[in-house]
């Protein structure tokens, strides 16, 4: 990172971040074809939790070449830095990671990727989940080899 200043080095504040985020952006590539691609998601243990239809272009992508980037950020705010465009500027807390990418098979692990998900977007436990979802929703486990953390306030 060039602006050491602006790094994130606690591991608390990094996963902060990636607790407060709504959104994680999952970047994918094949045969030199980048693809990133919005998704919901959940964080446990150092891995990421993505759920996903069982046919999809992020599904053939992860088949293909299962390292992955993602990105989230939070605190997003324009600053207004008068008629000098130079004197504008963005203020955010953002971390990007790199990792692994598998397929959750077991219904029993499925059930626990997805409890990981609800909980990062609700409090509202215990989940039911009927028994043929485990049928027609893929989850993809993350496995997280690299965190960096970033902060402009």
């Amino acid at each position: 990172m060039r602006r050491k200043e602006k790094k994130i080095t606690d591991i608390k504040e990094i996963e902060a971040i990636i607790q407060k985020a709504a959104v994680c952006r999952l970047g994918l590539a094949v045969d030199n074809t980048p693809y990133v691609v919005p998704v919901n998601y959940g964080y446990e243990d150092n891995c990421l939790y993505i759920h996903c239809a069982n046919v999809g272009r992020k599904l053939d992508m992860i088949k293909q070449n299962n390292t992955v980037c993602f990105e989230m950020d939070v605190d997003t705010e324009i600053k207004e830095g008068g008629p000098s465009a130079c004197n504008w500027s963005t203020s955010f807390r953002s971390v990007i990671g790199y990792g692994k990418a598998f397929l959750v098979e077991e219904s029993g692990r499925k059930k626990k990727a997805l409890d990981i998900i609800m909980r990062h977007y609700s409090d509202k436990t215990p989940f039911e989940y009927r028994n043929d979802d485990f049928k027609h929703v893929v989850i993809i486990k993350i496995t997280i080899t690299s965190l960096s953390g970033k902060k402009s306030m």
